[in-house]
């Protein structure tokens, strides 16, 4: 009866282990992919954007993980997650571009 019930613990310790190495790579995929992400966003905007290119990469790596975590959730495929990715990272760029701090680092 032990060993059953050690089996159990260990089966159970195994998935949990592999949904935790799952989730961490995903996470990692998801910000290694917000570098490209961050790029795109700001090419799809108009015009000459005055933002440093570490700014650029944050903004991207957000806008990444914000859209897998919005993809997951409402359970879409890839292509719309990566569109919606895009379209974060477009409108971080453009929020930050018009906040205080975007506007007091461009003058």
């Amino acid at each position: 009866m032990s060993v059953v019930v050690i089996l159990i613990i260990v089966i159970l310790a195994l998935l949990l282990a592999g949904s935790v190495i799952g989730l961490a790579w995903s996470l990692l995929w998801l910000a290694a992919t917000g570098l490209f992400i961050g790029a795109l966003g700001r090419l799809v905007l108009p015009g000459k954007q005055d933002i440093s290119i570490l700014m650029t990469v944050l903004i991207g790596i957000a806008a990444s993980l914000l859209g897998g975590i919005l993809a997951n959730v409402f359970n879409v495929g890839w292509i719309i997650q990566f569109l919606v990715a895009v379209a974060l990272a477009a409108l971080g760029i453009t929020l930050f571009m018009s906040s205080e701090y975007g506007r007091r680092r461009t003058t």
